[in-house]
Protein backbone atom coordinates (compact mmCIF):
# COMPACT_ATOMS: atom_id res chain seq x y z
CA UNK A 1 0.00 0.00 0.00
CA UNK A 2 1.56 3.02 -0.62
CA UNK A 3 1.65 6.27 1.20
CA UNK A 4 -1.18 8.93 0.11
CA UNK A 5 0.34 12.34 1.76
CA UNK A 6 -2.25 14.98 1.80
CA UNK A 7 -1.99 18.41 1.75
CA UNK A 8 -3.99 21.46 2.39
CA UNK A 9 -4.15 24.16 0.90
CA UNK A 10 -3.13 27.85 2.64
CA UNK A 11 -5.01 30.69 2.14
CA UNK A 12 -3.13 33.87 2.07
CA UNK A 13 -4.46 37.15 3.26
CA UNK A 14 -1.97 39.73 4.46
CA UNK A 15 -3.11 41.61 7.37
CA UNK A 16 -2.24 44.99 5.66
CA UNK A 17 -4.32 44.42 3.15
CA UNK A 18 -8.28 44.97 3.42
CA UNK A 19 -10.10 41.99 4.57
CA UNK A 20 -11.01 39.99 2.05
CA UNK A 21 -15.05 38.96 2.05
CA UNK A 22 -15.85 36.02 -0.14
CA UNK A 23 -12.56 35.61 -1.47
CA UNK A 24 -8.87 35.08 -0.83
CA UNK A 25 -5.74 37.33 -1.80
CA UNK A 26 -3.97 34.04 -2.62
CA UNK A 27 -4.07 30.37 -2.44
CA UNK A 28 -0.77 28.57 -1.83
CA UNK A 29 -0.46 25.16 -2.95
CA UNK A 30 2.76 23.09 -2.21
CA UNK A 31 5.32 25.37 -3.78
CA UNK A 32 2.20 26.94 -6.09
CA UNK A 33 0.93 30.64 -5.39
CA UNK A 34 -2.61 31.70 -7.14
CA UNK A 35 -2.36 35.25 -6.87
CA UNK A 36 -6.03 36.90 -6.64
CA UNK A 37 -7.09 39.64 -8.54
CA UNK A 38 -6.06 42.75 -7.37
CA UNK A 39 -7.28 46.25 -8.25
CA UNK A 40 -6.09 48.97 -6.63
CA UNK A 41 -7.73 49.07 -3.22
CA UNK A 42 -5.68 50.49 -0.48
CA UNK A 43 -6.41 49.24 3.09
CA UNK A 44 -9.87 51.31 3.39
CA UNK A 45 -11.03 49.62 0.56
CA UNK A 46 -11.00 52.77 -1.49
CA UNK A 47 -9.61 52.95 -5.45
CA UNK A 48 -6.55 54.88 -5.44
CA UNK A 49 -6.94 57.61 -7.11
CA UNK A 50 -4.02 59.49 -9.85
CA UNK A 51 -4.99 57.27 -13.31
CA UNK A 52 -3.29 53.99 -14.50
CA UNK A 53 -0.10 54.25 -13.28
CA UNK A 54 -0.95 54.72 -9.49
CA UNK A 55 -3.25 52.37 -9.92
CA UNK A 56 -0.97 50.15 -11.73
CA UNK A 57 1.67 50.30 -8.66
CA UNK A 58 -1.40 49.39 -5.93
CA UNK A 59 -2.49 46.82 -7.46
CA UNK A 60 1.16 45.83 -8.41
CA UNK A 61 2.12 46.06 -4.82
CA UNK A 62 -1.15 44.26 -3.44
CA UNK A 63 -0.24 40.92 -5.49
CA UNK A 64 3.46 41.32 -4.46
CA UNK A 65 2.81 42.03 -0.49
CA UNK A 66 0.08 38.74 -1.11
CA UNK A 67 3.10 36.86 -2.81
CA UNK A 68 5.13 37.79 -0.07
CA UNK A 69 3.39 36.84 2.68
CA UNK A 70 3.51 33.35 0.80
CA UNK A 71 7.04 32.84 1.49
CA UNK A 72 8.31 34.25 -2.17
CA UNK A 73 9.91 36.95 -3.96
CA UNK A 74 8.98 38.92 -6.84
CA UNK A 75 11.17 36.52 -8.81
CA UNK A 76 9.09 33.55 -8.33
CA UNK A 77 6.13 35.28 -10.61
CA UNK A 78 5.72 32.96 -13.65
CA UNK A 79 2.39 34.06 -15.46
CA UNK A 80 0.59 37.50 -14.91
CA UNK A 81 -2.24 38.74 -16.46
CA UNK A 82 -3.27 42.28 -15.93
CA UNK A 83 -6.80 43.53 -16.82
CA UNK A 84 -7.85 46.89 -18.11
CA UNK A 85 -10.62 49.01 -18.61
CA UNK A 86 -8.65 51.13 -21.00
CA UNK A 87 -5.62 49.49 -23.55
CA UNK A 88 -4.40 52.49 -24.92
CA UNK A 89 -4.31 54.27 -21.76
CA UNK A 90 -1.93 51.78 -20.05
CA UNK A 91 0.06 51.65 -23.37
CA UNK A 92 0.32 55.75 -23.60
CA UNK A 93 2.06 55.52 -19.73
CA UNK A 94 3.90 51.92 -20.80
CA UNK A 95 7.23 53.81 -19.95
CA UNK A 96 6.30 54.91 -16.86
CA UNK A 97 4.36 51.82 -15.71
CA UNK A 98 7.68 49.82 -17.03
CA UNK A 99 9.59 51.41 -14.53
CA UNK A 100 6.97 50.67 -11.61
CA UNK A 101 7.77 47.33 -12.44
CA UNK A 102 11.37 46.85 -12.34
CA UNK A 103 11.16 49.72 -9.10
CA UNK A 104 8.98 46.85 -7.61
CA UNK A 105 9.81 43.36 -9.28
CA UNK A 106 12.97 43.86 -10.49
CA UNK A 107 14.24 43.27 -14.45
CA UNK A 108 12.79 39.68 -14.72
CA UNK A 109 9.19 39.45 -16.15
CA UNK A 110 7.09 36.30 -16.33
CA UNK A 111 5.19 35.15 -18.96
CA UNK A 112 2.42 38.32 -19.27
CA UNK A 113 -1.04 38.74 -20.85
CA UNK A 114 -2.80 42.21 -20.75
CA UNK A 115 -6.46 41.74 -21.64
CA UNK A 116 -8.97 44.44 -22.04
CA UNK A 117 -12.48 44.43 -20.36
CA UNK A 118 -15.30 46.73 -20.53
CA UNK A 119 -15.37 46.85 -16.45
CA UNK A 120 -14.01 45.79 -13.56
CA UNK A 121 -15.74 45.05 -9.87
CA UNK A 122 -15.40 48.88 -8.61
CA UNK A 123 -16.36 51.05 -10.98
CA UNK A 124 -13.55 53.35 -10.56
CA UNK A 125 -10.78 50.83 -11.29
CA UNK A 126 -8.89 51.04 -14.24
CA UNK A 127 -6.98 47.51 -13.77
CA UNK A 128 -6.90 44.60 -12.23
CA UNK A 129 -3.94 41.94 -11.81
CA UNK A 130 -3.59 39.04 -11.07
CA UNK A 131 -0.31 35.89 -11.28
CA UNK A 132 0.67 32.91 -10.38
CA UNK A 133 4.11 32.07 -8.56
CA UNK A 134 6.45 28.87 -7.77
CA UNK A 135 8.78 29.40 -4.80
CA UNK A 136 11.65 28.42 -5.52
CA UNK A 137 14.00 26.48 -2.96
CA UNK A 138 16.62 29.20 -1.42
CA UNK A 139 19.47 27.69 -0.22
Amino acid sequence: MTDIKLHRNETINPASMAKPSGYAHGMKAGNTVYLGGQTALDKEMNIVPGGIVEQFKQAFSNVLTTLVEAGGHPQDLVSVTIYLTDVDDYMSNGREIGRAWRDMAGSEYPALAGIGVTRLWQKEALIEIQGVAVIQDRD
